[in-house]
């Protein structure tokens, strides 16, 4: 049986520069860093996905870890683990949305003059535009050229096979990001779409959630931890 720790990346950008980390983005993996090797958790490998802020979240914790005293080896890309493409599903379902629906054509206006204020407060949580295109993309109600939900799904559970190869005893950490980890989640408790997605959105920033591996049987340990951001004002969804 191995051990399986999906980390979240830290907090990333604004919504024109999503996939980097924060200020406070980075200052919340160093300390899942610390964390962990003050826990004397040791890793046979880190895994991370190909977006930069999950490869940057990897790097930072390496580093962390490794001034703390611990050990954890270098980092192995895998696709797998990438979250969605937002601005896609944006792009493909919104235009299509706003046709039919006159509240949501407001709210997304709204949305987008916001956005433009890098102080905007809409940049730091999900809306209502947000939630409905999402909700639609999950649903499949619109055709668009983007990844699709269920292709999405397979994809991200199609990283099983590569943790295949780790032994019994053995720990791995994944660096990816909130909707992958919750659909880890669905395939370890057989939840339905619109569950997986209510999880995504309660992950925190740089919190980990804990999985035992055998013979390809997925058992959930833990969700959403955060032992190591200690500082209530590091808890961040977004």
């Amino acid at each position: 049986m191995s051990s399986l720790y999906l980390f979240r990346h830290g907090q990333a950008g604004l919504r024109d520069n999503y996939d980097t980390l924060s200020e406070k983005g980075r200052a919340q993996i160093a300390l899942l860093g610390g964390y962990w090797a003050r826990r004397q958790v040791r890793f046979q490998a880190l895994i991370t996905g190909q977006l930069t802020r999950q490869m940057e979240s990897a790097r930072q914790v390496s580093e962390a870890c490794r001034q703390a005293g611990g050990e954890m080896p270098d980092a192995i890309a895998d696709p797998h683990w990438n979250e969605f493409d937002l601005s896609a599903v944006y792009a493909g379902i919104a235009p299509q949305l706003a046709a039919e629906d006159r509240r949501f054509r407001s709210e997304f206006e709204m949305l987008e003059q916001e956005a433009a204020n890098a102080e905007s407060a809409v940049h730091r949580r999900w809306t209502a535009s947000d939630v409905a295109v999402v909700r639609a993309w999950v649903e499949g109600r619109y055709r668009h050229d983007g990844e699709s939900w269920n292709e999405f799904r397979q994809r991200v559970a199609g990283a099983m096979d590569r943790l295949r190869q780790y032994g019994p005893g053995e720990a791995i950490a994944v660096s990816t990001s909130a909707t992958p980890i919750a659909v880890w989640m669905g395939l370890a408790l057989n939840l339905e779409s619109r569950y997986v997605m209510r999880l995504a959105g309660v992950l925190y920033n740089a919190s980990f959630t804990s999985f035992r591996l055998k013979q390809g049987e997925l058992t959930l340990f833990s969700f959403n931890n955060v032992p190591h951001l200690e500082d209530p004002g590091l808890r961040t969804l977004r």
